[in-house]
This record gives structure tokens, sequence and C-alpha cells, in this order.
């Protein structure tokens, strides 16, 4: 091996992306997220244990960009009308279980025998949850539009923004020196004031054009999207704020443009990618020679984090009158610290205000807790039969709230029909149904032909049909039927399974201009083959029928 390695950098990404792999298919036969066992792969190879990889500028550079992609995307899903809605108990929750884990752990910290600091960094990194693990694990339970799911979504999203504030706020800390609080405070807040104007000018008179420009190529829009990200990642670092608020905010930006589906599709899959090279060059920085006085530590924490930290959402939920078995399985879903926990904690070190060991108890913290959140999720039904009766104290006598937010089958907004293409066809179908007060969305990749269809007051949404991260990003769960206007049926075919894929449970049209193309789709099990041709000919042969019919009995 060492002879093979001895090739250079290429050998070794080489090596690394094959371990990787074969790493991750264990970790998914096992139920649990590829990251552990991407940081695995990284104490594998890392001086630690083998010492097998020496291209360390390469694999941190790769790192870097990981983390700057991660904090764009998460920036992109926080358009201002989500937010607008989060709800009072996303809020309220997502506020109190902050408040709680910062305070308490905090304390708990301190009481371990850290210093103030490590014990600030670690407190606020023990209240994140991983958005990217929880959606994935509710996704595959079919859990995302339940109730609980719905809630525990609204609470990541309060923690997202938590996360990017504490990055801003700890960056101001850099180079403050004698600075006093308020001094420190106004220079945070002015800056903040600038940068939250900068954005507005631009989202509002530059981004538009610039984006309408860029998303007549879809492989432009992606390079834009990544070009966008880094460079205000620089800025912000030479702002004084940090790359990661940075990204972020590039993110922020841009997600109240058309194309954020679109984007948030093509980015899911480098983002992935290049966050695996984070997660390996931090299990190759693991030092273990000083991680075994962190075992106690590690342990006292995780505890805390798998216990304290549902039983607030439970409290609070109860409170606000949810049941016990909502409130316990959205409280579940903060059972974990995230990989923003040990981004923010990386980022202290950056900036010199903690050492190498608070990386290596958060990191620790965060492979006991996600690893055993997985399963406590995964297994929740039966865990939550187990401790119902002891639960009896986190619901009200009458959980009122849950009566009235339950209730609807559809909620309001969420459409009834979605229709994929909008050529002469989709749009006319369309606008069509749109007139008859069916709630419809439209979906296309053509940015000309959303534009005009959005300036006519129609719901419609920028991306290829084709590509499953879309799906999943659009409001499939309630949808009673979705029509393709897809011409080829090879782009039929790969539509279909992606619906599949992303767990379509409705029926499906689909609109052809041949017979054998509607052989195809009957023989795929949709539902519904419309001709255009065949269909005007049969309407205009009954009418003319109709026409001599009625003319020969006057």
């Amino acid at each position: 091996m060492e002879t093979i390695l001895a090739h250079g950098p290429y050998v070794e990404f080489a090596v690394l992306l094959m371990f990787s792999a074969a790493a991750g298919a264990v970790a998914v036969r096992l139920r649990q997220p590829v990251l552990i066992a991407y940081i695995v792969i990284g104490i594998l190879v890392g001086p630690a244990v083998f010492g097998l990889v020496r291209a360390h500028d390469q694999i941190n550079l790769l790192a870097e960009i990981g983390v700057t992609v991660l904090l764009f995307v998460v920036g992109l899903k926080l358009d201002l009308q989500h937010i607008r809605h989060i709800g009072p108990v996303a809020l309220a929750t997502g506020l109190g279980q902050l408040a709680f884990t910062i305070v308490f752990g905090f304390i708990l910290t301190l009481a371990l025998g850290k210093s103030p600091v490590e014990a600030i960094y670690i407190a606020v990194a023990l209240t994140f949850s991983s958005t990217i693990i929880i959606v994935k694990l509710l996704s595959d339970k079919r859990e995302l539009d339940s109730l609980h799911g719905r809630i525990a979504v609204g609470f990541l999203i309060v923690q997202d923004l938590a996360v990017v504030l504490a990055m801003m706020t700890m960056s101001a800390l850099r180079g403050a020196g004698e600075a006093g609080t308020l001094e420190i405070a106004g220079s945070l807040i002015l800056r903040l004031v600038l940068a939250a104007l900068l954005m507005f000018l631009l989202m509002r008179y530059v981004l538009p054009r610039v984006m309408a420009a860029m998303a007549r190529s879809q492989e432009l829009l992606l390079i834009f999207a990544i070009a966008w990200g880094c460079g205000l990642a620089v800025i912000g670092e030479w702002a004084g704020f940090s790359k990661e608020a940075g990204a972020f905010i590039a993110g922020f930006s841009l997600a109240s443009t058309g194309y954020r589906e679109a984007m948030n599709a093509r980015l899911t899959g480098i983002r992935d990618f290049m966050l695996l090279f984070f997660f390996i060059d931090l299990g190759a920085k693991l030092d273990f020679s000083t991680l075994g006085g962190e075992a106690l530590p590690a342990v006292v924490l995780s505890l805390f984090v798998l216990i304290g930290n549902p039983l607030i959402v439970m409290a609070i939920m109860g409170f606000m009158g949810y049941r016990k078995r909502t409130g316990f399985l959205a409280g579940l879903t903060v059972a974990q610290i995230s990989e923003f926990s040990i981004v923010f904690v990386a980022m202290g070190i950056t900036l010199g205000h903690v050492d190498a060991h608070a990386l290596g108890l958060t990191t620790l913290v965060g492979l006991v807790t996600i690893m055993l959140s997985t399963y406590m999720i995964l297994f929740s039904q039966p865990l939550y039969e187990r401790l119902m009766p002891w639960l009896g104290v986190f619901e009200r006598k009458r959980p009122f709230r849950e009566l009235e937010v339950d209730r609807p089958l559809r909620p309001e907004g969420q459409p009834q029909v979605l229709v994929f293409g909008m050529g002469r066809y989709g749009a006319r179908l369309l606008r069509q149904l749109d007139g008859a007060g069916v709630t419809v969305m439209g979906v296309d990749f053509d940015p000309e032909a959303v534009r005009a269809l959005a300036q006519s007051g129609l719901n419609v949404r920028f991306g290829d049909g084709e590509d499953p991260s879309l799906l999943e990003a659009l409001p499939l769960q309630h949808a009673d039927w979705v029509v393709t206007t897809f011409p080829q049926w090879e782009s039929n075919r790969a539509f279909l399974h992606a619906l599949r894929v992303a767990g379509f449970g409705g029926q499906v049209a689909g609109v052809v201009r041949d017979d054998q193309h509607g052989r195809s789709l009957d023989d795929a099990g949709v539902a519904m083959v419309l001709n255009p041709f065949t269909d005007a000919a049969d309407f205009a042969a009954r009418w003319l029928v109709s026409d001599l019919e009625e003319k020969a009995r006057h």
C-alpha cells in the first residue's frame, strides 16, 4: 500500500474514494448516516492509525469547499416565505431547546473542567441537530409530511439560522483584543446592517437579471451557484464574519428566486461529495493521545443530548397543546448533534478561541449521538410504546392544538395537480386547471417559459423533472395527479423512476404524440394516456357528427 500511495495525491484520492465507498456501504447496511463511515475512514488513514494520507493540503482545500457548499445549500432553502410561515410551535420549540441546551450545557461543561470559552463553544455545538440526517430519516419513513415531521423541520430551520448567527458572533470576537462588549456588539450590528442593505439591493435589482441569464444553461447555473457561494464566502471572511457566514448569505440571497429548487437539486450531490473530504480530514486530524481524557465528558454530554434535548421539546410541545406521541416523535429528532456542530467548533480553532481538545470532544459526542439517535428514530414507534406509560406528564388533558392542526387533509396551498413541461399543451392545461379552481403547479426547465407564466400569476417552478432531488423538493405528498408532457419515452422513463424514488403515491397522466409512446406509458402503469392529435380528432369528429344529426332532424 505504501508503494501504491507513493505515486502522488491522485492515487491517494482514488484509494480514499474506494475505501469511503466500501465503508459507506457498510454504514448504509447498518442503517447509519454515511458521515460516520467517512470519519472512521479518516481516522484509519490518518496519522493516528496507518498514516497513509500525505495530501493534507489538497484534502483540506476540498473540505473547505465542502463546508462552503453545505452552508450555501442551507441558505438556499431558507426563503422568506418559509421563514414567515414557520409557526409559533416551531419557533417556541426551537428557541426553547436552544436556550435550555446552551444554559445547562454550559454549566455541565464547566463542571467537567473545561474553560469558559471552551464551555461556550461546546454548549452551543450541542444545540444543533442535523437537518440533513433528520430529513433523510423522516423521508425514508414517509413521515416528512406528518404533523411531527412538519414541526421538526420547522425548528430545524430555527437551528440553522441560529448556527449562522453564532458563527457571525464568534467571528466578531476575532481580533477584538481589549474591546468592550458594547463595542463588539456595535461593530457586529453595524456590519450586519450593511450586509443586509447590500443583500437587499442585490436581491432586488441585480440577482434576478443575472439569474435569468445564467438559467439558460443548467451547467452555467450550477457553476454560477458555486462561484457565488465561494465568492461571498471570501467577502464574508474579509468583512470580519467568516467564510461559513458568507456562504450562507450567498445561498439566502438566491432563496427567493424561481431557480432555488433547480440549484438545490444540482448541488446536493456535490455537497455530499465535498463533505466526504471534510469528515475524512476531521478523522485524520483527531489526536487520540488527547482523547483518552475526553471519554467521560463525551459520555456525560452524549447522555445530556440524547435525553435532555428530547425532554425539553416534549415539555414545550405538551405545554402548547400537542399529544405526548407527537412531542415524543418530534423530540427524537434533536437527540443528536450535527455536522454543523463540528464545523462550528472547527471554526473556533481557526479563530484561535479553542484547541483540538474541544473539537475531539465534540466529534466523539457527535459519533455517539448520531449513531444512537438514528436507531431511536428508525424504531420510534416501538420505543414510544415502551415509554408511553411514563410520558403522560408531557400531555395536557385536552391537546387542543393538535386537534386543530391535524384536521386538514391537504395543507392550504398544496397542489392537487402538478404539470411537468410548459410547452403549448402543458401551459394551456395549467391555465385551464387554474381557471377551474384547481390548485395546480407547473414545472419546466425553460426559464423564459417559467418567467412568462409566473408573470401571469400562475404557480410555476424552474427545474428538471428527471432529477430525483428536484422532485423531493416539490410538494408531491398531497397531489392527486401528476401530468407529464415530455415528448420522448426515454425522458418519461427517467421521470417515472424519479417519481417512485420521491415516494409519489398519486396517479400519473402522460401526453404522447404517437401510439408506441402511449403503449410504453401503458406498460409502465400510467393511469391515463392523452394524445393531443387523436383526442382533438375524436372531439372534432363527435362535433361534426352531432351537427350533421341535428341538421338531419330539421
